[in-house]
């Protein structure tokens, strides 16, 4: 009975060993990505507390993220994977996540909001900051709409994947 109960444990600490070692092989490159972005900002611009990390990938990835400017105030901040070029707009000049989802229920009838994220939008070959709205309509087709993060106009929409 003992032995079995020690292959018991063995292969129950063997398996979370398994399951730890894969979860963090699967996020090391994303806090690689995190750690060179913040790098970069740092170099590239006078913000600091930098949070909020997250990937974007649309037509190119690009690094989002949330720093401070020397008033405490936030500032979002987009830098291309590719060739490192840094975007930054102060959150307060910027539409907000609340109005972006206003302007998508101005147009749409959205039946479950899956997603919102600060993205890049690519518009006539220019890339502008947008917000990412990725939802469910009733017939239970994936959506995309994007809104621009400056002006608050609906860039494009992507309907029924």
């Amino acid at each position: 009975m003992k032995k079995w109960i020690f292959f018991s444990i063995l292969i129950v600490v063997t398996i979370v060993g398994i399951l730890v070692n894969v979860y963090l092989n699967a996020v090391e490159p994303v806090k690689a990505a995190e750690k060179e972005a913040v790098q970069i900002a740092s170099n590239e611009t006078n913000l600091s507390d930098f949070t909020n990390f997250s990937l974007y990938s649309g037509e190119e990835t690009y690094y989002v993220m949330t720093g401070k400017n020397a008033k405490q105030e936030d500032v979002y901040v987009w830098i291309n994977e590719k060739n490192s070029e840094v975007i930054t707009r102060n959150a307060k000049n910027g539409i907000t996540k609340k109005e972006a989802l206003n302007k998508l229920y101005q147009e749409k009838n959205p039946n479950e909001i899956i997603e919102v994220r600060l993205g890049m939008a690519r518009i006539q070959k220019t890339d502008r900051p947008a917000w990412e709205i990725f939802y469910r309509n009733n017939n239970d087709t994936i959506n995309y709409y994007y809104v621009d993060f400056d002006t608050g106009e609906k860039l494009r929409a992507i309907d029924n994947l």
